[in-house]
C-alpha cells in the first residue's frame, strides 16, 4: 500500500472521513506553496491534492484558472513541482496526489513521469482530461511505481461507466459533485447522494467528493455519505484575498482549513 491507501485504511479504522484540500503549485509563488501545504497539514488535512498549473485548465472554473495563471507567471514546470515534493518529503509524510492535465505527463512520457513521481514522493495522480478508455499507457506503468491512478465519476456517469472507472481507479475514486467546472457553490447538488449510492454498488474503494464544497457545513454533509471531502476553489479564494501578506495569508488559510477539517470530522 502507498500512503493514500494507508491513510484511508487508518481513517476507516478510526471511523472518520478524510479532509483533502487542493493547492495550485506555484500560487501565489513557488516559495509559498510548500509553506501552504505544511500549514494545511497542521490545520488537519489528511491528504493533499497538488495541482500542476496548465494553460488550458478545461475542468476548472475562474478561481483555479486565475491560480494557474499566477503560477505560470513564475514559469513553474512539472519537474520543478516534483522537486518541490522531494524537498517537502524531508518535512512531511502526508499523502500527495498530483492533479495534472494530460499534456505535461504526455510530454514527459508516462514511464518517465511515474518513475520521477515515485522518486519525489508523490502517491497518486488525477488526470481530469484523461478518460480511462485512453489511459492504458498510464495504467500499464503506474502500478510499477506504486502510483495511484485516480479517475473521476460525474453525476451523468451511467452504472456501466461507474463500474469501469471503479475497476481502474486506485487510491480512491473522485466523485464530481456537479456537472461543470470547479468552483465554490452556495448549495450542494442533490445528485451527490444518488451518485455515491450507485457507485458503492460497484466498489468498496474509498470515494471522495469534490467540485463545489466550500463551507464547513457542506463539508460535514459530504462526510456523512463519502469517505473523503475535497475542497479546492474556496481555499484558493482565501489565498487570492491575502496573497500580498504572507503572514496573514498563512494565518487565514490555517483558520479556514481548520474549520473545514472540523466540519469533516464532526
Amino acid at each position: 500500500m502507498n500512503r493514500i491507501d494507508q491513510k484511508f485504511q487508518a481513517l476507516r479504522h478510526q471511523g472518520v472521513q478524510a479532509f483533502m484540500p487542493y493547492l495550485c503549485a506555484g500560487d501565489p509563488n513557488p516559495e509559498l506553496t510548500s509553506k501552504l501545504l505544511l500549514t494545511l497539514e497542521a490545520a488537519g488535512a489528511d491528504l493533499i491534492e497538488l495541482g500542476v498549473p496548465f494553460s488550458d485548465p478545461i475542468a476548472d472554473g475562474p478561481t483555479v484558472q486565475r491560480a494557474s495563471e499566477r503560477a505560470l507567471t513564475h514559469h513553474i514546470s512539472l519537474q520543478q513541482i516534483l522537486e518541490m515534493v522531494t524537498n517537502l518529503r524531508t518535512q512531511t509524510d502526508i499523502p500527495i496526489a498530483l492533479m495534472s492535465y494530460y499534456n505535461p505527463i504526455f510530454r514527459m512520457g508516462e514511464a518517465a513521469f511515474c518513475k520521477a513521481a515515485q522518486a519525489a514522493g508523490v502517491d497518486g495522480v488525477i488526470v481530469p482530461d484523461l478518460p480511462p478508455e485512453q489511459a492504458q499507457p498510464l495504467l500499464e506503468v503506474a502500478p510499477k511505481y506504486n502510483l495511484a491512478t485516480i479517475f473521476l465519476v460525474a453525476p451523468t456517469s451511467p452504472p456501466e461507466r461507474m463500474q469501469l472507472i471503479a475497476s481502474v481507479s486506485t487510491g480512491f475514486i473522485y466523485c464530481v459533485s456537479v456537472t461543470g467546472v470547479t468552483g465554490a457553490r452556495a448549495m450542494l447538488s442533490d445528485e451527490i447522494a444518488p451518485m455515491i449510492t450507485e457507485l458503492r454498488k460497484h466498489t468498496d474503494k474509498p470515494i471522495s467528493v469534490g467540485f463545489g464544497v466550500s463551507t464547513p457545513d457542506q463539508a460535514a454533509q459530504i462526510a456523512q455519505i463519502a469517505d473523503g471531502v475535497i475542497v479546492g476553489s474556496a481555499i484558493v479564494d482565501v489565498i487570492e484575498e491575502n496573497m500580498n501578506d504572507e503572514a496573514g495569508l498563512l494565518a487565514a488559510v490555517k483558520q479556514f482549513a481548520s474549520d473545514l477539517a472540523a466540519g469533516v470530522k464532526a
